[in-house]
């Protein structure tokens, strides 16, 4: 739980935007920062950004609805949003857990995600949904 990141305190509803502004949402955060990380999978990886999450309910988008674009990939579980005229990844509806989104570190309000230190990498490579359960006889 990471309530204070440089400077900025966490607040209970705090902003986040993309580069250009077109997209804002606003996070529900009452414990702050959970479980900040970063993912190996082939999309995370790339992208390079840190997520963390919240439940469905605790994103709004403010600002932007129809400058969002989605993609999919794979499994078309996940669905990443990304502003249409910035390009930059805001956030996420998770395919590990869809009751929730992931959203991007970096596109909060104040927030400079490179004073985080050491974040944790998740095994996206090797999610647990790409292996079926093998029967046991």
């Amino acid at each position: 739980m990471i309530k204070q990141v440089g400077d900025t305190q966490i607040r209970e509803k705090h902003l986040a935007s993309c580069h250009c502004g077109a997209v804002v949402l606003e996070l529900y955060l009452p414990n702050g920062i959970v479980n900040p990380r970063r993912c190996n999978c082939s999309m995370c990886r790339r992208r390079g950004a840190i997520a963390a999450s919240v439940p469905l309910a605790g994103l709004k988008i403010l600002k932007g609805q129809d400058a969002l674009r989605q993609y999919q990939f794979n499994t078309c579980t996940a669905k990443h949003f990304f502003c249409g005229n910035c390009g930059i990844y805001t956030h996420h509806q998770r395919r590990s857990n869809p009751a929730e989104f992931g959203y991007n570190l970096g596109c909060l309000e104040g927030v400079d995600p490179f004073l985080l230190g050491e974040i944790p990498v998740c095994d996206g490579v090797n999610h647990p949904s790409d292996h079926k359960a093998t029967p046991t006889n």
